[in-house]
């Protein structure tokens, strides 16, 4: 239905053969089909792996099975019971693909829990497998499996952006809640949310904000089809297959909404009047019959935050090692190709409000800073609290070769050995402009700022300020090793695909 006209309501409320609809979502069941076809190829090939290490004349090992056929067996079966136990824990649910760190949780687990079980089982039937085959098969079907979900995720985040495998969500609540779920699927088209509608509380009408004259029947460009009492013929005037309900809506009529969409295959998402905090942070606490939500505070000490630390060093200085050739080539590419010293170092506020020397790659002529105030008039950043040009003069040539590759920011690997940053984090600030930072924005600082982070994977320079923040607060807010892993792996192809890198 094209933004800007008038739906008809009487037909909505009169639609016959409301209860037959069923939700079709196709393309769901052929992407799991996809990761089932992905973990049992990647346990053939680690089994396969293990008993040709085990076999073959790759490895000498002091003792040889007396027979090869246990492994022969288990070669053939695990593929099998590696799905199985897949299933089992939940890792093909729809709930759990395409985003987060759940669906990666969910495949260690079941891998973790299926070699339990082959260890115990091996030793009440006193079966003679090797421990090199299991300690070579499982971890390497686990790496594999979750390299193939990766994999998976971004030939569905690829076809997402094309507009193509998106869930059709009517999104049911007050204007400004309603607004706000629209504007999240506009903002991000991989979270695979096509809203084809939306059910206001109340009819438009002259005394609200949603009057004719003002939005001609539709909010954010997407029509307004009906309200909370007629749900169910909406849902199937629109084919929605997933109905996303705003905070506003009471108890009893989200139970009569629920009773109402039963059996017909629709999935139901409630949203929270609190915002950003997703995760292990949130649990349902009944009190009295009633569901509660209890929200954790931030675990921002304790051992969570050394193990942090312990990684971030770690990382860093095996990536100083492994890059030392690279680093010091850049280095000479700069000191050589334009005047002044191959490092540029900065003041930027840490964690807590304390400062420190942040090193990167010089990519501007020496002069940067003093040129700088000529060209305000070209920042490309309304907002004005950052300064951004895509072709800013004051870059050198290699200097620009070193931001399209996000090469640049290697020296920052010495600032996370020395503690002053972590591998993930906020971005880091510059003292002017924590000085401009609003009350709330000053939560970024409870944290190290990062090499890499949320604002990294999601348009770096391309992003508005607001967005850049929001996206700081909620990994504050959520931040986990798993978080951290997923960022990092997902970095990789942020750089290779150089969005926003300027």
């Amino acid at each position: 239905m094209p933004a800007g006209t008038q739906f008809d309501f009487a037909h909505v409320e009169t639609s016959p053969d409301a209860t037959s609809y069923r939700a079709q979502v196709g393309w769901e069941r052929r992407y799991v089909r996809l990761l089932v076809l992905f973990d049992a190829i990647a346990c053939v090939i680690s089994a396969g792996l293990a008993y040709f290490v085990r076999f073959g004349d790759v490895v000498d090992f002091d003792t040889k099975p007396p027979s090869s056929k246990p492994y022969i067996i288990m070669t053939v079966l695990l593929p099998l019971a590696w799905v199985l136990a897949m299933s089992l824990n939940r890792a093909y649910e729809s709930r759990f693909l395409g985003g987060g760190s759940e669906e990666f949780r969910r495949v260690v687990n079941a891998a973790a829990r299926l070699t339990a079980l082959v260890a115990v089982a091996s030793y009440a039937t006193k079966a003679e497998i090797a421990r090199s085959y299991v300690l070579i098969a499982f971890p390497a079907a686990t790496l594999l499996s979750v390299a193939g979900r990766s994999a998976g995720r971004g030939i569905l985040h690829r076809m997402r952006r094309q507009g193509r495998c998106l869930h059709r969500v009517l999104v049911v609540g007050a204007g400004e809640s309603a607004a706000t779920l629209v504007r999240l699927a506009q903002r991000d088209p991989t979270t695979g949310w096509s809203v084809v509608g939306v059910c206001l509380d109340r009819l438009p009408g002259r005394h609200s904000h949603d009057r004719p004259e003002r939005s001609g029947f539709d909010l954010l460009g997407v029509p307004i089809v009906g309200t909370s009492e007629n749900l169910h013929t909406a849902i199937q005037a629109t084919h929605a297959t997933t109905v996303a309900i705003g905070p506003q809506m009471d108890g009893e009529t989200l139970r009569r909404v629920l009773w109402a969409l039963e059996g017909s295959d629709v999935d139901v998402l409630v949203s929270s009047a609190l915002t950003d905090v997703t995760g292990p942070r949130i649990s349902i606490r009944p009190v009295a019959g009633l569901p509660l939500l209890h929200i954790e505070e931030p675990e921002l000490s304790g051992t969570r935050r050394l193990m942090k630390m312990a990684f971030d060093r770690i990382v860093a200085g095996t990536a100083i090692l492994l890059f030392a050739p690279l680093l010091i080539g850049l280095g000479l590419a700069v000191r050589f190709t334009s005047r002044g010293p191959a490092i540029f170092k900065q003041i930027r506020v840490g964690r807590g409000g304390s400062e420190f020397r942040m090193y990167k790659f010089r990519s501007m002529y020496v002069d940067a800073e003093q040129r700088k105030a000529e060209l305000e008039s070209s920042n490309e950043r309304a907002e004005g609290l950052l300064f951004k040009m895509r072709d800013d003069p004051r870059i050198t040539k290699v200097g620009k070769f070193l931001r399209k590759w996000s090469l640049d920011e290697l020296p920052q690997l010495f600032n996370v050995v020395n503690g002053s940053m972590s591998l993930v984090g906020p971005r880091p600030p510059l003292p002017s402009e924590v000085a401009r930072y609003e009350d709330d924005v000053y939560r970024r600082l409870m944290v190290k700022p990062g090499l890499t982070g949320l604002w990294q994977i999601s348009g770096r320079s391309d992003l508005e300020w607001n967005e850049s923040v929001r996206l700081d607060l909620r990994y504050v807010e959520n931040w986990s090793l798993a978080m951290d892993f997923v960022i990092l792996w997902r970095t990789l192809f942020a750089v290779l695909r150089r969005e926003g890198a300027y």
